[in-house]
């Protein structure tokens, strides 16, 4: 393994550093609200970002994303580029791409993911044509304000369906969580939606390996976000202790201090580099669920001690909602909701392990079948995959 960035990743992740840190000021969230900045949103896309992410890979995204975090810039970078660019360029059949990649690419159109799937939360009634009719609610979808196109897996079969925001049969609630995510509630009532990719003839196992590898993108891509808010976090921290001095002395001469920010460096650096793991895995056509899994859970864990001591190193300022390090409070738990709860994680990941089924209901396997892999299935996927890019 080599996690050295491409030139092409690194330069995606300097103009992305460069523009994030131009742009994503204190005073710009402030004034956001609870809002996407557009005009942030409207220079990563004119700068050519999101669509960078089809050449530099997952891991290129990681390492855009890690800057977003450092900064938590309220951009719905990673869901446009998860649930949109990789997904569709990856699974999407020849009119899908051409239809939609340019648009994302552009910033005209926003995607986001009804993940994971959940047994009886959304059900489909397929159609001819590749068509179809979603019917159940999903409580809550990042980006889902901003969205013009929605990712909806079928809470039984996880196949996965597209649907414009816009259509009849779709509503879209606010839902105020943590971290300004411009979250909400959907609500689909025979709406119409378009089977991502082509139909056929023995569809289930493409179906799960298509649901598998959008889900471990995602868990990879927001572990990577993590890591840069965590990392920020702890920068802020840093500076605080260094320059904040108590009866003559910075505090980050106390013992404690050191000890607290040496533990957040550590969980910081594993968050990272299992990330790196898993999304470098994944671009090299290798299995890449376990090693998502085994990412989420760092980043849900390890993501949550990171914020609370960079809070709790700042003192009183640390729960002062107005000051900086609180974002990264916010987002470092909200994060680490959406990723999962670690127990719950580390189960997935176990069972994934020993090859033992889950079906608890709730549909957040990763993997949809959980016996020997298709050999021949995975090499189309690949070769699927290598012609998309």
């Amino acid at each position: 393994m080599d996690f050295t960035p491409t030139p092409e990743q690194a330069a995606a992740r300097e103009l992305a550093a460069r523009i994030y840190g131009d742009l994503s000021t204190p005073e710009r969230l402030a004034a956001c609200g609870g809002g996407t900045d557009a005009a942030l949103w409207k220079a990563l896309c004119a700068a050519g970002l999101p669509g960078a992410v089809e050449e530099t890979g997952l891991l290129g995204l990681v390492l855009m994303l890690e800057e977003q975090g450092r900064t938590t810039a309220q951009v719905p970078f990673a869901a446009t580029c998860v649930y949109g660019l990789l997904a569709i360029g990856a699974h999407g059949g020849a009119e899908q791409r051409a239809r939609l990649l340019p648009a994302l690419r552009d910033g005209e159109a926003v995607a986001t993911g009804a993940f994971p799937a959940r047994r009886g939360g959304v059900r489909a009634e397929r159609a001819t044509g590749g068509t179809g009719q979603l019917t159940g609610t999903v409580p809550v979808v990042p980006w889902l304000r901003e969205a013009t196109h929605v990712l909806v897996p079928d809470g039984t079969t996880r196949t996965l369906w597209l649907v414009r925001t816009d259509d009849t049969g779709v509503r879209r609630d606010p839902v105020e969580t943590t971290a300004p995510w411009s979250a909400g509630r959907l609500t689909l009532e025979d709406a119409p939606a378009a089977r991502l990719g082509r139909e056929t003839a023995s569809p289930q196992p493409r179906t799960a390996r298509a649901y598998d590898d959008v889900l471990a993108l995602a868990r990879t891509a927001f572990a990577g976000l993590q890591a840069g808010v965590c990392a920020g976090s702890l920068t802020r921290a840093v500076s605080h202790t260094t320059t904040r001095e108590q009866f003559g002395r910075p505090l980050a001469t106390n013992q404690g201090v050191q000890l607290r920010a040496a533990d957040a460096y550590m969980d910081t650096e594993a968050i990272r580099l299992t990330t790196y793991e898993a999304a470098w895995r994944r671009d090299a056509g290798l299995d890449a669920g376990p090693h998502a899994l085994t990412a989420a859970w760092w980043a849900s864990e390890a993501g949550t001690r990171v914020v609370h001591t960079g809070q709790h190193l700042h003192g009183g300022i640390g729960a002062d909602v107005d000051h900086p390090v609180h974002r990264h409070f916010l987002w470092g738990r909200q994060l680490a909701g959406y990723l999962g709860a670690g127990a719950e994680v580390l189960e997935e990941l176990g069972e994934l392990i020993t090859g033992r089924d889950r079906d608890d209901g709730e549909g957040h396997g990763g993997r949809g079948d959980r016996g020997d892999p298709d050999d021949r299935g995975d090499r189309e996927d690949r070769a699927d995959r290598k012609e998309a890019r």
